[in-house]
């Protein structure tokens, strides 16, 4: 399976190790990372090939890695995943009150209890600004909409697995209109994403999944996620078989963020949405470990496809 062979004889803990040498700089926060020229060379390759699958019409938006507080409230994100949650705080008050606070930091004393929580937080999902967007433009149009999205993104899990950072790029597309056009959406982009990996010489399978809901209670709505099929992984075996990585997943969300948002179609209806999102980070970690460390050895096949 890996081309570098090297890599190929060592064990799964090891060859990530080594992986992880030659394409991350340590930054002392376990998965927060500097990235190496190579490592970023194939994540912008991975953004341009999926930029020549972008559906027709989509409207392009780039959100910064920062959104609203209130928004994320609405979305319901504190409620299903509060553990995972990044919020902004910054020291405000008067020049006075803001120097006693730095001067008690310069005496070793204890200073963050001081910190105020802003209106923003860190952006969970790229998708999540779209629909308070989409909500002040009126009635969804027939034929529905279709967005490409892209944020930095961040998740307070530390993990020193490689396909598990905490902060980290997602690319989407966003569908959102009638229920048949999601569905025919989603299920379309199954199937294209299978090929899609396939070009890139990356072993995959489609799963159904769940999100990792908080608590008892979120395993309840993780059971009816299943049960209603409303999420699908591709999942590609970075550390083993037997414990694959989810790298793109395929999302129905019913008529939730139409309902949340007050997002309705011309004909009254609340609308429905979907998205397939793209792990930019653990896309391009799948292809360091399936081909190996160094571009020069992977297939010609994938080097050509991505122009690397």
């Amino acid at each position: 399976m890996y081309a570098d062979a090297k890599l190929a004889g060592a064990e799964p803990d090891d060859r990530l190790a080594q992986l992880a040498e030659a394409l991350f700089v340590p930054t002392g926060i376990d998965g927060v990372y500097g990235r190496t020229g190579a490592y970023e060379s194939v994540v912008e390759a991975l953004a341009a090939l999926i930029s020549t699958h972008r559906p027709p019409g989509a409207e392009v938006l780039r959100f910064p890695p920062v959104m609203s507080r209130k928004h994320l409230e609405r979305h319901g994100y504190l409620k299903s995943f509060p553990n995972l949650l990044g919020c902004v705080s910054c020291l405000s008050g008067s020049e006075r009150e803001i120097r006693g606070v730095v001067d008690r930091f310069e005496q070793g004393e204890p200073w963050t209890a001081s910190l105020d929580a802003a209106d923003l937080v860190l952006s969970p999902a790229a998708c999540y600004p779209v629909y308070p967007i989409v909500a002040t433009r009126g009635p969804v149009p027939a034929g529905g909409l279709t967005f490409d999205v892209a944020s930095d993104c961040f998740r307070r899990e530390p993990s020193r697995d490689l396909d598990r950072l905490q902060s980290f790029r997602m690319r989407e597309f966003v569908r959102i209109g009638a229920p048949a056009d999601i569905q025919a959406f989603r299920d379309a982009w199954i199937e294209r994403a299978k090929d899609l990996a396939e070009a890139l010489g990356l072993p995959c399978r489609i799963d159904l999944a769940s999100d990792p809901f908080f608590g008892r209670g979120g395993q309840i709505v993780a059971i009816s996620q299943i049960q209603q099929e409303l999420k699908f992984e591709l999942l590609i075996p970075v550390r083993s078989e037997e414990q694959p990585t989810a790298c793109m997943s395929f999302n129905y969300h019913r008529e939730h963020f139409g309902e949340t948002w007050e997002i309705r179609t011309v004909d009254g209806a609340l609308a429905h949405t979907g998205c397939v999102a793209f792990g930019m980070d653990r896309l391009a970690v799948a292809l360091f470990a399936t081909h190996g460390a160094r571009l020069e050895d992977w297939p010609a096949d994938v080097r050509a496809i991505l122009e690397l």
